[in-house]
């Protein structure tokens, strides 16, 4: 890449644009000032190409986004002589059409055949992983099915703990016989997207197995190091304390209950549970204090070698290796990648934590992974690192907090105020982006990571390491002590945080364009150092109030017609069906913007349900709706059934519905939903209807193809 940003636009001379001279002239000298800028819009355009993909819907249209790229650095190669202002346009043109074109390749290049449809099959193959998950009593399996049986070559399949048997480890081969069901697509418009992520990770079915399960062949002789480390860990701590002292050292969370995990949610303090940038700099620090301590107990060695060198390089090892131990995850390696960066400049004298390190990290990610863009671990990732480096790289805020002579009271004073500035920003970065994949932003985060990030980095993550080390003399008890007591008083912050009065802010699925408007606007804010970056603020204003003034939905409709979440007057949502799961009490609940329990639909005025049928009447816009829909498999007579349907506005259903069955407004049933996926509906004076497929959408996961085992 080169130190230098010039170097990083490329050597070649390219032409000026031809531009009345005063806006060219003007535009040269700014890009001149930001020249050690430009290289962090490298990520940046490779980003938008990927984003284009995503968001556009078919071949096409991914062919005009790679064809426009290329033609606008055609065209900026033609205007003019030379000049800083064409080769960006150059580049940008360039590396928009390679984050097109990588994401599409990458989507082909792990296409795999899906199941069809639910069906109780034989799973027969080799067993790649296994995922313990106390919480639930379940461990889940990973496993790569023998070929020529009809099933998807990788599916997942829980058992209940109590069907696990002797000897099952990483390797063996298995039968097991499983309820199986294709990836599922956002229950609704705006929900979490399984059937992409099971694409890009290679899945092609997942459901729940049952006893018995037969070892054909023995695995493992061992579960392996993480697995033993993580028994070992929760062996120490038990609950969900040691489900969080398991996920700081192994990354496995599967011992956390919901109850608990929902308040590190609400409270802001989720990004304890991903290993990421806190945890791999904690080890980096320990590593170098320890071996600088160690080594420097030698004269000999400290007068002749140069230690901080040396200490370095053994942090990185320990870097990379907790980045193995850990899975390897996105936030993991992005981290792992800076921390090595960092050492790196430190060995070499360099400045260490720049923002050109973090787009160096972003884009070796965005290389590897390209789908890892529009996933929130990613853009959780780097916007909160973005933010803090981009906000202490500023001379005034560095001025405010940088070392000084000074009492241990003003000291104090700054420490406080500078982790409450940070903690603040990091907020402000984050929420519209919990807002948008999550529907729900703590408000209380800021705060509560005051206490809980030293909390864990200087208490908790320390005696962790020391119980580990010392239990090899069996003297870890007393470190597992300390560290105990620090995860009960860290779940008892994010209790306190998360159900305090207005904790969570809730808002429901906001447009893809208001989103997109705030991130743009947010980082042209954060990596442009002049006056220009105050025009940041006008995407991120026009973002947000496009999201906050979008009504929120008055029915909802999942994709398989079962369950439907209806607005009642006092903005409350009805559920349909009394004996729906928490799932789908959850993603009802957080897509419409309600943070509370959904009563039932039967028991609220206005509505007329039996055990089969319901219909309920609402008044929105001026004018009344009714809306129907079946509540059980049974059959209804043809003639009550097209009668009943005739006096809805909307009839929603799980079957199909004959042809005769003609509603007022619109039908959603089992064929209409096939197409359309979960639906949104706002009334109004201008009702409108979001859908989760969109007409004429082509992305790989959505037309893919299937397999399907015969009857046994």
């Amino acid at each position: 890449m080169g130190t230098d940003a010039a170097r990083a636009w490329g050597p070649m001379r390219f032409p000026t644009p031809a531009w009345p001279g005063g806006v060219a002239a003007r535009v040269e000298r700014w890009l001149e000032v930001e020249r050690g800028q430009l290289f962090l819009w490298v990520p940046v355009m490779i980003g938008a190409g990927i984003a284009a993909w995503f968001a556009l819907p078919d071949a096409a249209r991914w062919g005009a986004v790679i064809l426009g790229g290329l033609a606008l650095a055609a065209a900026a190669l033609a205007a003019g002589r030379s000049g800083r202002a064409a080769r960006a346009l150059v580049w940008a043109g360039l590396l928009v059409a390679l984050g097109c074109a990588l994401v599409w390749w990458r989507a082909e290049r792990v296409a795999a055949p899906v199941l069809a449809r639910p069906a109780v099959v034989q799973v027969v193959g080799s067993v790649e992983r296994i995922e313990p998950m106390p919480a639930r009593e379940l461990v889940r399996l990973r496993i790569a099915t023998d070929a020529g049986n009809g099933l998807p070559g990788l599916v997942r399949v829980d058992l209940a703990v109590k069907d696990m048997p002797d000897g099952l480890t990483p390797g063996a081969r298995v039968r097991v016989r499983a309820r199986l069901m294709p990836p599922a697509p956002p229950a609704v418009p705006g929900a979490y997207d399984f059937e992409r992520v099971a694409w890009f990770d290679g899945l092609g079915a997942t459901g729940r197995g049952f006893a018995p399960v037969e070892v054909l062949v023995p695995g493992r002789p061992d579960s392996g190091l993480r697995a033993r480390l993580t028994a070992h860990v929760q062996s120490q701590v038990e609950g969900s304390a040691g489900g969080i002292a398991a996920a700081l050292v192994t990354g496995d969370r599967g011992a956390i209950s919901e109850e608990d995990a929902e308040a590190l949610r609400r409270s802001g303090l989720a990004h304890l549970l991903s290993v990421s940038g806190l945890h791999v700099t904690a080890v980096v620090g320990a590593t170098i204090l320890l071996v600088l301590r160690l080594l420097a107990l030698s004269p000999w060695l400290a007068l002749r070698w140069p230690l901080p060198v040396i200490a370095a390089g053994v942090a990185g090892l320990a870097a990379v290796g907790y980045t193995l131990l850990t899975g390897a995850e996105v936030p993991t390696v992005r981290s792992c990648i800076a921390a090595l960066m960092v050492l790196a400049a430190m060995m070499l004298g360099r400045q260490a934590i720049t923002l050109r390190l973090v787009a160096f990290g972003a884009l070796v990610v965005l290389l590897l992974w390209p789908e890892a863009l529009v996933g929130p671990s990613f853009q959780m990732s780097f916007a909160a690192v973005t933010a803090i480096v981009a906000l202490y790289e500023n001379q005034r805020v560095r001025g405010w907090f940088e070392r000084r002579e000074e009492g241990w009271g003003r000291r104090l004073v700054r420490g406080v105020a500078s982790l409450l500035l940070t903690g603040l920003v990091v907020e402000i970065a984050l929420t519209p982006i919990a807002l948008y994949h999550f529907h729900k932003s703590g408000l209380y985060g800021s705060l509560a990571n005051i206490v809980a990030i030293p909390l864990t980095t200087f208490v908790v993550m320390p005696f962790e390491a020391a119980g580990l080390a010392f239990d090899a003399v069996g003297l870890g008890a007393p470190f597992w002590w300390v560290a105990e007591q620090g995860l009960h008083l860290l779940l008892w912050i994010a209790h306190t945080a998360a159900n305090a009065p207005g904790a969570l802010a809730m808002l429901p699925a906001m447009p893809g364009g208001a989103y997109a408007l705030m991130v743009v606007g947010g980082v042209w804010i954060a990596l442009w150092r002049t006056r220009v970056r105050i025009a940041g603020v006008v995407p991120v204003a026009v973002g947000a109030v496009w999201a906050l003034t979008t009504p929120m939905p008055d029915l909802l409709v999942t994709g398989d017609g079962r369950h439907l979440a209806l607005r009642m007057p006092g903005g409350e949502l009805a559920l349909l069906r009394d004996r729906a799961g928490d799932y789908v009490r959850d993603t009802l609940a957080e897509n419409g913007g309600v943070d509370a329990e959904l009563p039932a639909l039967a028991e609220q005025r206005g509505a007329r349900c039996s055990a089969d049928l319901c219909m309920v009447t609402v008044e929105r816009g001026g004018r009344e709706w009714r809306i129907a829909a079946t509540r059980s498999g049974y059959r209804v007579p043809w003639r009550e059934m097209v009668a009943f349907c005739a006096s809805a506005d909307i009839i929603v259903a799980d079957r199909w519905l004959p042809r005769g069955c003609v509603p007022k407004w619109l039908k959603l049933d089992r064929a209409q939903l096939e197409a359309t996926g979960g639906v949104a509906i706002t009334f109004g004076e201008k009702p409108t209807v979001v859908t989760v497929r969109r007409a004429g959408a082509r992305h790989p996961w959505l037309a893919a193809e299937t397999v399907m085992p015969g009857r046994e």
